[in-house]
């Protein structure tokens, strides 16, 4: 049986992980710097994120680790102060329109949001004063707001 976006957000559990993160924007030549010093890598304990494109290289880190990192940064960009709400459900990869649904829902209620997705579990970025907003508009569409 196929459920509909908008039928699986409803069996979603809406977790928001306890850190608060920052996004970092770098250069490729920095991201091989701060990969080149050990004592400069996420701690492996709190969730984050590496991605490079063409054009760019992005971190996600919580506040400790971008402490940690901060002397390896340079002259990277930093914006502080996102929460990260994970859907706890575990979503094939052919589904189609899962994050269309919780954008739109987000988006009626004026949060912009950064998606993050992993292989099987989708989560956002939301700054932390929309956290609030944020819950109270998902929580009619969704199984539960952890």
């Amino acid at each position: 049986m196929n459920l509909s976006a908008a039928e699986l957000l409803r069996s979603a559990k809406v977790a928001v992980v306890p850190e608060t993160f920052a996004l970092v924007g770098m250069t490729r030549a920095g991201l091989l710097q701060l990969l080149g010093d050990n004592s400069l890598s996420p701690r492996m304990s709190a969730p984050f994120m590496i991605f490079m494109d063409p054009h760019e290289v992005t971190l996600i880190l919580d506040e400790i680790d971008l402490g940690n990192m901060r002397p390896g940064l340079g002259s990277a960009r930093v914006e502080n102060g996102y929460r990260m709400l994970t859907f706890n459900i575990v979503l094939d990869l052919a589904v189609v329109g899962f994050m269309a649904e919780i954008s739109r829902i987000l988006a009626d209620a004026g949060i912009p949001i950064l998606p993050l997705s992993a292989f099987s579990r989708d989560s956002l970025l939301i700054k932390q004063n929309d956290l609030s907003t944020a819950l109270k508009a998902l929580g009619p569409y969704v199984d539960e707001v952890c």
